[in-house]
């Protein structure tokens, strides 16, 4: 398993997610932190998933 951050922010720069979680792909990961944000309801706020090689696998602003 690899270990993925997922963080979220507010439009004035304050973090309202900043979490980590295990995945065994990118694909996976992906997957995982857009029903991370959907839950939280965050996926229309700026958003981005890092891998363990610091890749943007997923990214919204």
């Amino acid at each position: 398993m690899r270990t993925y951050t997922l963080t979220a922010f507010e439009k004035n720069g304050e973090k309202r997610l900043d979490e980590t979680f295990t995945a065994e792909t990118n694909e996976e990961a992906k997957e995982i932190g857009k029903k991370r944000l959907a839950e939280k309801q965050l996926l229309e706020h700026t958003h981005r998933c890092v891998s363990p090689e610091a890749k943007l696998i997923l990214f919204h602003r």
